[in-house]
């Protein structure tokens, strides 16, 4: 891994250069995101930019199908689905012949750089035509095609890539641009067929997309509570049949089937192929549901699912097995390429801005030598990758699992994929495993651990719970749930929880084990004798900023207490994302798909109304991070935020520059505005100003948002990362307390490191304990001094036409150091 080198770029700063971006085949959203990114990038940087209309075709074609760029031309694009540029599967380029003239194209118009915006095909396919450009143009020569100040101009061809695929089966990144998205349409889905299954105790067989990759079907397994996921990389035993029918008797709720890359009560995959006996372990699994009271169950079947000896399992094959052995009312519901479609979430949003600008850079950057790279995502860090590396893992996934390796498709899949597919295993269990437990049902482990809620209710506290209780169980463990905050832990309204009272919460809102923001100070004494009461041994906090704070009063009392010498940890859910020792809280994804959501409403309101600017009010309290992000994500023009000072002359300047791009043909304008960045510069002050200096250019309006944006479903990314980091907190309070249990069998951690809080820091999920916060921490404002995401504000005011300094913050990895990292967030 190369050292990491802060590199600020200006504007203008590479000139004579030509790029050209275009999409390939299959597409997903959150690629107009992409070429937007490209397309202002470059030309911030004083590029000559090009689109390729309809892929390698168009590349061939060319003509009318390669056409320069301007800013304008990008102009409300963010927001909408697939591609506006259009792809195309091209076997013209397949052929010597094809890239010849291809060539000759690009050469013509001084195009020596290209952004491929495709999956694995699309990327070999340039990497051909790169290592080919040489003997291509040498051709060219000859046959008097070109001359030889255009060979000698044009003499080498860089190539920087961009997964852009719903399936997520690239090696190389945790993410592809469109699969959070998917996930999002998925989801829905499940979630709306939930409530009719529910009503008539119906299975449900959800067919999902996924091609010969199960991600999109384990992941909506694990957020959705799936009774079975059929995935390639993890095939079922060959008597699935019957165990699923044995599971489908004994549940409480009716079965969806996702046929195709869904989550659910069982899940097929390519990865993981079932045994041939599936079919008797999937009704065994049925029946054991019905029989505990379940009216529905969840079944999600890859569209390349099959059993241990390669036979293909489809939706039909699963319902004929549920109807024939257990006479059960079943539905097929195919999703089809309704994945593809609609709005990209705010992830995919963000992630086209963020890898699209890298792109240009690693360009720019390129020698002769350099090899073609892929843009990933490698837990929140962009990292520059290997093409070809890439390329090669990929199809050797492919290869492994046509071997029927198996276990080897699954660990070149990454080790997020295979935590996943272990996460999916474990919570899905009806009941926790025997050997758990002794003759007097008893937990083996036999510790007693906490989990309560401080701070405003955000989603994925429900999920998280449900991960954390299961997975304590799991292990022998008992689990006390301590209701409404600091003051049910004083009033004694603590209870037991078990296996099944959290079924159902991973896809809930807000918090069902009540929250409130009272902090322990002068409570101690009560909050000790609770803890001792209850013999709880270890406990997990999930909230904002007030668990934070809250156990750091604990941890100070440690002397005075010793019920407050146990093994402490706090997973960060808030909206606000203002917690120190995390990138990411719980919730804030959610209340970033609600802000932009309705920031493409507000606009969507001014269709028709020439000339108008929306003036929007976020919350966050002192944080800027939703006002950013959803700037960013949202196409905004400005985001006025308190970590970043601003005064009247930079309102007045980012009016007059509204009125310029509103001059050169912009119909709309959209202002974010953190709901504390300014005392004085409130948001009704910017309307005003905004009203009264754009008058005769543009009308203005205003919308505070409110709490509105704490509500709705959590999203896919916030219920799988509530998900995985419980499980990681119950692994590391098991071992804290396995260091600091003395032999008289009581617990004294005192250390700094026994009480943490468990974030996503770029590339991992570190556990950092809450002392060495301190330093990083503004109490008084109540954010952290050192924030990841500020270094994107440049991008944003790029992006929108603004003059600023960019940082780079692509790094150079290999594929296995990415495929080694377990921090994939979804």
């Amino acid at each position: 891994m190369t050292d990491e080198v802060q590199k600020f770029i200006t504007r203008g700063s590479r000139k004579g250069h030509g790029i050209a971006v275009f999409t390939s085949g299959g597409d997903s959203q959150g690629m107009n995101a992409a070429v937007r990114a490209v397309v202002r990038m470059g030309i911030y940087l004083g590029c000559k930019v090009y689109f390729i209309k309809e892929g390698y075709q168009g590349m061939v074609d060319g003509g009318e199908n390669i056409a320069e760029a301007n800013w304008a031309a990008v102009s409300s694009i963010i927001h909408r689905g697939g591609t506006v540029i259009g792809s195309a599967r091209c076997m013209d380029f397949k052929e010597r012949w094809g890239r010849l003239k291809a060539a000759e194209n690009l050469v013509k118009r001084g195009i020596t750089n290209l952004v491929v915006i495709g999956g694995d095909g699309s990327l070999t396919g340039a990497n051909l035509f790169r290592v080919e450009w040489s003997s291509l143009l040498d051709e060219l020569l000859q046959t008097g095609k070109i001359t030889n100040e255009e060979r000698q101009k044009n003499k080498s061809l860089h190539i920087a890539g961009m997964v852009g695929s719903i399936d997520n089966d690239f090696c190389g990144t945790d993410m592809t641009i469109g699969t959070d998205s998917a996930l999002h349409r998925i989801i829905e889905a499940i979630d709306a067929i939930v409530s009719t299954a529910y009503s008539h105790q119906r299975t449900f067989i959800m067919e999902v997309m996924g091609r010969h990759c199960g991600y999109l079907a384990l992941i909506s397994g694990v957020v959705t509570e799936a009774d079975y996921v059929f995935i390639p990389e993890s095939p079922p035993p060959t008597d699935w049949a019957r165990k699923l029918c044995d599971k489908l008797m004994q549940a409480s709720y009716l079965a969806v089937v996702a046929a195709l890359a869904s989550e659910a009560d069982y899940v097929f995959i390519p990865e993981d192929p079932v045994k041939t006996d599936w079919k008797d372990h999937l009704c065994k699994k049925l029946l054991q549901e019905r029989s505990s009271g379940q009216r529905l169950n969840i079944i999600i079947v890859a569209e390349g699912a099959t059993d241990r000896e390669g036979n293909p399992i489809t939706a039909e094959m699963v319902k004929k097995v549920v109807v024939d052995e257990l006479a059960q009312d079943t539905r097929i519901t195919v999703l089809g390429h309704v994945q593809r479609g609609g709005n990209p979430s705010a992830f995919d949003r963000v992630l086209g801005c963020r890898m699209g600008a890298e792109a240009v850079m690693a360009l720019m950057e390129a020698t002769d030598d350099t090899e073609p790279c892929v843009v990933s995502l490698d837990g929140n860090q962009a990292v520059r990758v290997p093409l070809m590396e890439c390329v090669e893992r990929t199809q050797a996934v492919a290869k492994a699992m046509s071997e029927k390796k198996f276990d080897l498709a699954v660990e070149l899949r990454g080790r997020s994929f295979t935590r996943n597919l272990e996460t999916y295993k474990m919570l899905t269990r009806l009941k926790p495993p025997k050997d758990a437990f002794d003759a007097q049902g008893k937990g083996k482990e036999g510790y007693t651990l906490g989990v309560m809620h401080i701070g405003a209710p955000a989603c994925g506290m429900n999920a998280a719970v449900r991960s954390f209780v299961r997975n304590s169980i799991y292990r022998g463990d008992t689990v006390y749930g301590i209701h409404d905050g600091i003051e049910g832990l004083v009033s004694g309204h603590i209870t037991r929880m078990d296996w099944g009272d959290v079924t159902g919460w991973g896809g809930q809102g807000g918090a069902f084990l009540g929250t409130k923001r009272t902090l322990p100070e002068g409570k101690f004494k009560e909050i000790a004798s609770r803890l001792r009461e209850f013999k709880i041994q270890a406990l997990l906090v999930i909230g904002g900023f007030e668990a934070y704070h809250s156990l750091g009063q604990l941890v100070d009392q440690r002397d005075n207490y010793s019920e407050f010498c146990i093994p402490m940890v706090i997973i960060p859910s808030t909206i606000s994302n203002n917690v120190p020792g995390t990138e990411f809280s719980l919730g804030c994804d959610t209340g970033l798909n609600e802000i932009t959501e309705i920031c493409d409403r507000i606009r969507q309101s001014a269709q028709g109304t020439k000339r108008r600017v929306f003036v929007i009010e976020t919350m966050g309290g002192y944080c800027g991070y939703l006002a950013t992000v959803a700037g960013l994500a949202g196409g905004a023009d400005a985001a006025y935020i308190f970590e970043e000072k601003f005064s009247i002359k930079d309102l007045q300047q980012d009016v007059y520059h509204m009125a310029s791009k509103m001059a050169d043909g912009v119909q709309r304008g959209l202002i974010l505005r953190n709901e504390k960045a300014n005392e004085n510069y409130n948001t009704d002050f910017i309307h005003r100003l905004y009203s009264e200096e754009g008058k005769g250019l543009f009308s203005c309006r205003s919308n505070i948002l409110g709490h509105m944006q704490q509500g709705g479903s959590p999203s896919p990314f916030d219920r799988n990362m509530g998900t995985k980091m419980a499980a990681k907190a119950v692994e590391w309070l098991v071992d804290q307390l396995k260091k600091n249990t003395q032999p008289d069998g009581t617990i004294n951690a005192k250390t700094l490191d026994s009480a943490c809080l468990l974030g996503l820091v770029r590339r991992q999920y570190k556990f950092t304990p809450l002392k060495e916060l301190i330093s990083d921490t503004n109490f008084d404002q109540r954010i952290p001094k050192s924030q990841w995401w500020l270094k994107l504000r440049p991008l944003l005011r790029i992006l929108a036409k603004h003059d600023s300094t960019y940082e780079e913050e692509g790094m150079y990895i290999t594929v296995e150091e990415e495929c080694a990292n377990d921090a994939a967030v979804v």
